[in-house]
């Protein structure tokens, strides 16, 4: 048979191979149009990896001088935030309050529940702000400069550092709205409602009071008194201040709930069951307090506010790998 209809064998083509070269080569065997053959490259030397910690060093340097500003930020309005509504740190500068609460003390005041509507109750330790006349304000003139003055007012602000205007105290509920406080029964008790309290968080050799009083709590306002008693200026020494020397509950800041440093004293502050298990009295208008044989009144200076402690944390970038 001839070759009519068939094309030569030598004019045929050949199938490309599947990596395109012509001549079905594979790469890297020297045949012509192969791209050079590239071996790994040197392992760097050490002066290299020297240079390259180096620039990594500076890139991270740059990197954190550009990110202080925003920690800085982010720290002041977390403790912003966490001193308005959350907790506040206060440093105790007497012992009115021993040996609940001792000089020194670092306590945490919950001023979260008051926002929903939580209200002392008999046995909370409270903190609340000078109802009008327990504080001596004895203020001495600043000689901070200007800088120095507006910065310090900025810490303040945010509560990284004391407050020289916030006159605050520190005192236990000892009665609330409606209920009648006495002192002392013959056994030299103190009695709520009639019902004699055993108060076992008394500082050693303190008696419950040493001058006579009874009181019948305003609708609205509490009845404090220090554990110490002796040395505690709280409500028996102001009954002719305005209140009858009951403290409004708009005034209270929070409840002191844990003693945080020193860490040895490290613990919760609970309500005595002496206090706590006491029924709730009807609601009164309140009488005018009777005090018998009031002595001098022991000086109370303010709380001083904590210094709130942020802790600072990185928030890495996507991609940033770890250091």
């Amino acid at each position: 048979m001839g070759t009519r209809g068939r094309g030569r064998v030598a004019d045929r083509r050949a199938p490309e191979p599947e990596d395109g070269r012509p001549d079905g080569g594979r790469p890297g065997d020297g045949r012509p149009g192969d791209a050079p053959f590239d071996p790994a490259p040197p392992a760097r030397g050490r002066a290299e990896r020297r240079r390259s910690a180096r620039r990594a060093a500076r890139r991270r340097k740059r990197s954190l001088l550009r990110e202080f500003p925003l920690i800085v930020l982010v720290a002041l309005l977390v403790a912003l935030v966490m001193k308005t509504f959350l907790i506040q740190v206060f440093v105790i500068p007497s012992g009115s309050m021993e040996q609940t609460i001792q000089i020194g003390d670092r306590v945490l005041v919950d001023k979260l529940t008051p926002w929903f509507g939580s209200e002392p109750q008999r046995g909370d330790v409270v903190v609340f702000k000078d109802p009008g006349g327990w504080l001596e304000h004895d203020r001495k003139p600043s000689d901070d400069g200007p800088v120095l003055g507006a910065a310090k007012q900025v810490l303040t602000f945010v509560g990284l550092l004391p407050s020289e205007n916030e006159q605050d105290l520190i005192k236990r509920v000892i009665g609330v709205g409606g209920d009648t406080v006495e002192c002392c029964d013959a056994q030299g008790r103190l009695s709520i409602n009639g019902r004699a309290v055993e108060e076992t968080y008394l500082a050693p050799g303190n008696p419950p009071s040493r001058q006579s009083f009874k009181v019948t709590v305003p609708k609205g306002r509490l009845w404090v008194m220090g554990d110490h008693r002796d040395v505690s200026a709280d409500s028996r020494f102001h009954m002719g201040n305005p209140g009858q020397g009951t403290v409004p509950l708009s005034d209270v800041v929070g409840r002191a709930f844990l003693i945080g440093f020193p860490l040895d004293r490290f613990h919760q502050l609970d309500e005595p069951s002496s206090l706590s298990s006491l029924a709730l009295a009807p609601q009164a208008g309140g009488t005018v307090p009777r005090s018998m044989g009031v002595g001098p009144v022991p000086v109370e200076p303010p709380l001083v506010m904590g210094v709130l402690g942020i802790l600072p944390f990185v928030v890495r970038r996507p991609g940033r790998p770890p250091e």
